[in-house]
């Protein structure tokens, strides 16, 4: 079975310094046939302008995955931990028990753009915690490369964030001829989110910010791509 979640059809929020298009409900934005996939329950698709941000707020069991797309993104939070991520990298926080942080655009001239990604962890009271990698756009080009997962020590990847669910989350950039194969698991489905560009999946042709939900296929196809960045996460049904 396959389901589009076309761009135009998300959330909308406009704050002035904030752009946002919502995946699934949240803020004032509900919609009752999208409360989230599985344990996945946030995409937020933002565009902050310089010198904006978010100050500090609290959060409680949920792992929080911050993917910068274009721009660079100032994190700070009550663990001690702060950064600045940007195209490439991939930040996880683990709300756990409770945690406050903050998320500010980096620059004083140019926007950021990044997704931030909601996760229900498998547990909850977790002790909170951060944790950020980089990985080389050469290691997404024309394959699905993990970059987070519950089990990071079955991957040959040290640049890995852990994910506290059973979740199995993937990164790749297609273009033209570059194409790909999933297999999907017994009892799994699949989330994809195309994040820019354009790219044919599963017969379907998804532009920037359109997502296909796939349940009941053993596998599926990612093909003629056009600057396509993929998100892929693997769920649990």
């Amino acid at each position: 079975m396959l389901s589009i979640r076309r761009s135009e059809d998300r959330g909308k929020a406009d704050f002035g310094w904030l752009q946002s298009r919502h995946t699934f409900s949240f803020g004032q934005y509900h919609d009752p046939e999208h409360e989230g996939f599985g344990p996945l329950r946030v995409i937020n698709d933002d565009h902050v302008a310089p010198g904006g941000g978010f100050a500090p707020h609290g959060h409680r069991d949920m792992e929080i995955i911050s993917y910068v797309l274009d721009g660079a993104l100032a994190h700070s939070d009550s663990t001690g931990g702060g950064s600045v991520i940007r195209p490439g990298d991939v930040q996880r926080m683990t709300a756990g028990s409770g945690v406050r942080h903050s998320e500010f655009n980096d620059s004083k001239s140019d926007p950021v753009h990044f997704l931030q990604i909601w996760i229900e962890p498998a547990d909850k009271g977790l002790e909170p915690s951060y944790e950020q990698v980089s990985i080389p756009q050469s290691e997404k080009r024309g394959h699905l490369r993990i970059i987070g997962t519950n089990q990071p020590e079955k991957f040959p990847y040290e640049e890995i964030v852990k994910i506290h669910q059973d979740v199995n989350l993937y990164a790749g950039f297609f273009d033209e001829k570059e194409e790909v194969t999933f297999e999907i698991g017994k009892d799994r489905a699949i989330w994809l989110h195309l994040a820019q560009g354009q790219v044919n999946v599963a017969g379907e042709t998804l532009y920037s910010g359109d997502a296909i939900a796939i349940t009941d296929i053993e596998r599926v196809e990612i093909k003629n791509g056009r600057d396509a960045e993929v998100l892929l996460f693997d769920l649990p049904r």
